[in-house]
């Protein structure tokens, strides 16, 4: 799967949110200032021949809707982002976040409680 571009992603996030629709649904969420009509309809054809969206054509005017779920691609790009910066290693992830991020006791609390989870749920398996 490709990487999707920081505008291909807003358009998809926003895909995501709507589930489907028009050019002009899609206009409708973006934040202030708002890109041109024709600048999104071209980002979305690209993101047609990425194979990330779809449509539906009602004459000349088409509805999107997107081919691939947020979570499909958040487990792809993490999983790339884990391969290109940590090795593949989630131990230097949570390190590099619990190192660098300042998180607080609380948070850091939060996180040992799910992976506690996750272990016990693991040993049940």
């Amino acid at each position: 799967m490709k990487e999707l571009t920081k505008a291909e992603e807003q358009i998809m996030q926003i895909l995501w949110k709507i589930e489907k629709g028009f050019v002009n649904d899609i206009l409708e969420g973006f934040p202030l200032p708002k890109p041109a009509y024709n600048t999104v309809s071209t980002i979305v054809r690209i993101l047609e021949k990425k194979e990330f969206v779809s449509h539906k054509a009602y004459g000349k005017t088409h509805e999107y809707f997107p081919l691939i779920s947020k979570e499909e691609y958040t487990k792809t790009y993490l999983n790339g982002f884990l391969s290109n910066y940590f090795s593949n290693s989630y131990q230097q992830l949570v390190s590099f976040f619990s190192n660098d991020n300042k998180l607080s006791v609380k948070e850091l609390e939060e996180i040992r409680e799910m992976m506690e989870q996750q272990i016990e749920k693991q040993k049940k398996q």
